[in-house]
């Protein structure tokens, strides 16, 4: 599924939610099925800066497409890795470093979080298109 794709469909399934509980809820059920990280990844060089729970990222690249995984010690911040995780996971690298996260804004998810928490999005999203640029200049060897 395109970045584009997966994006269209996360702002068609929160808006199925009237109010944000709901929709904390529902962040709180996609954490759920976040592809985990092996915990022998869960180390301080794969930790995200910025965040201010603990949100371990890691990124490996097969058949040229980008596969990320992760874990949080917090339930909602695990959410919002998993929504990254959707719309990112199985892409190319180039895809990923070029892409425009509109969705956020039309879910309302940067305006719902936190300060802090919205700082940790915004360094997630840094971290996953660096692990993208980085396999982008793998490629082109």
């Amino acid at each position: 599924m395109s970045i584009k794709e997966s994006q269209e469909e996360l702002i068609e399934e929160f808006a199925l939610f009237d109010d944000w509980m709901e929709k904390y809820e529902h962040l709180i059920e996609l954490g759920k099925s976040l592809p985990m990280i092996d915990p022998s990844l869960k180390t301080d060089e794969r930790i995200i800066k910025g965040c201010q729970s603990k949100v371990w990222l890691d990124a490996t690249l097969e058949d040229d497409k980008v596969i990320y995984t992760a874990d949080s010690d917090a339930i909602i911040t695990k959410g919002i890795v998993a929504v990254l995780i959707r719309v990112f996971s199985g892409n190319s690298p180039e895809e990923i470093t070029e892409a425009d996260l509109g969705f956020i804004d039309e879910i309302g998810l940067k305006e719902h979080l936190s300060p802090t928490r919205a700082n940790g999005l915004v360094s997630m999203i840094k971290q996953m298109k660096l692990y993208a640029v980085a396999f982008q200049a793998q490629l082109k060897k």
